[in-house]
Parts: structure tokens; sequence; C-alpha cells
């Protein structure tokens, strides 16, 4: 649980602190489609197939910390600095370098409590390395989507 809350604090100031690009209302929108995107993905990988679990196997409220409060911040955190316009070669690397980054910090969550909070089943970090990469494009096209609709409204 003290990691989860250290990354909890670290992540939120961090989103908090060095938005530039984001407005109010795309911040609320990235922040709730991420917790209803995970709570679907949850439910399904570890409700119904048991892949993996927070905390324990048996669903408990301090399992919606991660959901609620640390996810949406690091999404909001890669919208904000993605590279939006530079060449394709840049934003590659830009999600690979997340895609690094949020591999390893599953690798630090696995660890023993205090410090980690999620725990594997079936499923495996290798799992992970192939779906992070659609989730994290999956977050820019939904902002896409919602700066074309806050647009269609300004004309």
């Amino acid at each position: 649980m003290i990691g989860l809350i250290i990354a909890i604090v670290l992540f939120n100031v961090i989103a908090l602190a060095t938005n530039k690009r984001l407005t109010k209302n795309q911040i609320i929108h990235i922040w709730t489609f991420t917790i209803v995107f995970q709570v679907i993905v949850d439910h399904v990988i570890d409700l119904q197939f048991h892949g993996y679990w927070y905390f324990t196997e048996i669903p408990e409220w301090r399992d919606l910390l991660p959901i609620t409060v640390l996810i949406p911040p690091v999404n909001i955190i890669f919208v904000n600095w993605y590279p939006f316009g530079k060449q394709l070669y840049k934003r590659i690397f830009y999600v690979a370098v997340w895609f690094i980054f949020i591999t390893c910090y599953e690798l630090v969550t696995l660890l023993p409590e205090p410090w980690g909070y999620f725990h594997h089943a079936w499923w495996n970090i290798w799992y992970s390395a192939i779906v992070n990469p659609f989730l994290l494009m999956s977050v820019i096209l939904y902002y896409k989507w919602i700066c074309k609709i806050e647009n269609s409204l300004v004309k």
C-alpha cells in the first residue's frame, strides 16, 4: 500500500503541475474515460477470468484506488506530453518510452506488500507488453475525438 500511495501522490502532482495542453474539460474526459475503460477491462480479466487482481483475489474497496486516482493522472501525463504534430518516428519513440515505463512500473507493483499491490494469476507481463501500446493509443484516439467534438461546438 505504501508504494501505491507514493505513486498516487507522485503521478497526481506531476499531472497537475506539468499540464500545459489540456483544458479542464479534457482532463475530466480523460479521467472519466480511464476509469470506465479500466473498470471494463478489470471486470473481464480480473473478475470473470481471474487473470490478475489488486491486493487480494476478493474485490475490496481499496481496489478502487489504482483505478480512480492512479491510472487517470498517468494517462493525463501521457496525453499532455504526447508529441502531436511531430514526425511519426518521434511519436513512435514517445509511445515506446511510455511502453517501457509502464511495463517496468507494473513489475514494481508486483513486489510484495507494502510496496506492491498487484498480482498475476495466469496473466503475465508479456500479455501486458502486447496490450499496453493499444491501451496507450486508445487514450490518444479518445483525446482526438474529444478535441474534434469541442471544435465542432465552437463553430
